[in-house]
């Protein structure tokens, strides 16, 4: 056991040597079509960050004026819609691979549509959106990264988030209203709450980690894309609190708005932040939860704590801790602790990370099992990156014969 630490603890180490030339300035990035995230709270991977950050202008590794100027068209239809109408529109498709050693392989694509529509006040600090996004997600194997298991390699997990077979999903559809010039926020709607509470600057299953229990804190029993409603108030420029109340069985491949009025998820946080236009870069923040017994599903009640901490140097390198203690069967663990550490590299807009994680399953008959992911996003040209990674699964909680796995990956991902 101690050997097998050592070496996740290795891989840890190789990863944040890479980290030890960071530079002392980031360029200012101006969005192709002009686009601009107005989320009081959303965090970087919401429907709203997702868009402004697509439409970013990157330093590619590789130039290619001639694919650049192919869509160059299409941006500015994009730029002129927004202006006219308010309405920003979104596309992006992504597809991911991945090979557990001496296990299977899966590959899966998502095509995924997304939009917001200003429709009240779009030219001040109180704007009301129209917010939503759709996916097409499909498989090229028998197997998809998405699936519990591990590639059946016994991983008490997921490899690849959001990665399934699941064919047509509807996402977000919610109003998203902000008040007192964007110090307080609501949303109302179907939403995915893990855009909106425990957010750290360096979640992103889109464009960064692939593994969930890097990107989440899994000893929440968070439902997935659900009707609910949220509010969010910062207290000062830099204390804020925010709280929701979720339909509790809530999930992607569902579209029903309550699957029963008594069985909810509901969720409290407060939090720190040297500003408001830091909140990504830096934060700490301690969020509750609870969540009612879902009885036609067969689970208990279930409730918990959760900590989260992020600081970026010189807005290039950003370390992030998470932990989370909770009691019931319904989260993946009851206990888990997540370190790690992303740069995003100087003038360029590539992008390095390293995490790993502990975590004690909610079943008393599963062993603990230790995580850990080391990726690589190589931003090829102007809406194009690739993203190679490798995994370490030590222990997996359902293979109790298996030691190690060994899990390697790409991603690639085109935005319009």
């Amino acid at each position: 056991m101690q050997m097998k630490k050592v070496q996740l603890a290795i891989v840890v180490m190789t990863g944040l040597a890479l980290f030890a030339n960071a530079a002392d300035e980031k360029e200012t990035k101006t969005g192709k079509a002009g686009y601009k995230s107005d989320a009081a709270f959303a965090g970087p991977a919401s429907t709203t960050s997702q868009l402004a950050e697509d439409d970013a202008i990157k330093d590619p590794a590789f130039r290619l004026p001639w694919f650049h100027d192919l869509f160059q068209p299409w941006f500015d239809a994009k730029s002129v819609l927004k202006e006219k109408s308010g309405l920003q529109l979104g596309m992006a498709y992504t597809a991911l691979y991945q090979k557990a050693d001496g296990y299977g392989e899966a590959a899966s694509g998502i095509l995924k549509l997304s939009g917001s529509w200003a429709l009240l006040n779009p030219e001040s600090g109180n704007t009301g959106s129209l917010v939503f996004s759709a996916d097409a997600r499909h498989r090229y194997t028998t197997r998809t990264p998405g699936e519990y298991d591990g590639l059946g390699a016994g991983y008490h997990g997921i490899s690849g988030a959001l990665f399934s077979n699941a064919g047509y999903i509807l996402g977000d559809l919610n109003w998203q209203q902000r008040f007192n010039d964007g110090h307080t926020g609501i949303v109302a709607g179907r939403y995915d709450p893990s855009d909106f509470f425990d957010v750290l600057g360096y979640a992103n299953p889109w464009t960064a980690f692939q593994n969930v229990h890097i990107l989440f804190n899994t000893s929440i029993a968070l439902p997935d894309w659900s009707t609910g409603i949220g509010a969010g108030h910062w207290l000062n420029d830099q204390w804020y609190i925010k709280g929701a109340v979720n339909d509790a069985n809530g999930v992607a491949t569902s579209t029903k708005f309550f699957e029963d009025y008594g069985e909810l998820y509901t969720t409290a946080e407060i939090g720190w932040s040297p500003s408001r236009a830091q909140r990504y870069l830096s934060n700490l923040h301690i969020m509750g939860w609870h969540v009612d017994e879902r009885e036609d599903v067969g689970v208990e009640e279930s409730e918990g704590i959760t900590i989260g901490a992020n600081v970026t140097l010189n807005e290039f390198l950003m370390g992030f801790v998470k932990a989370g203690w909770s009691d019931g069967s319904s989260p993946m663990y009851n206990k888990t602790l997540t370190v790690g550490a992303v740069y995003h590299v100087a003038r360029r807009s590539d992008l390095l990370g390293i995490g790993m994680n502990w975590g004690e399953p909610s079943s008393a008959e599963l062993r603990d099992q230790y995580t850990g992911e080391l990726f690589y996003r190589l931003q090829f040209a102007q809406n194009l990156a690739i993203t190679p990674s490798v995994q370490l699964i030590i222990d997996p909680a359902l293979n109790p014969d298996e030691d190690e796995v060994w899990i390697v990956g790409a991603r690639a991902r085109v935005t319009l």
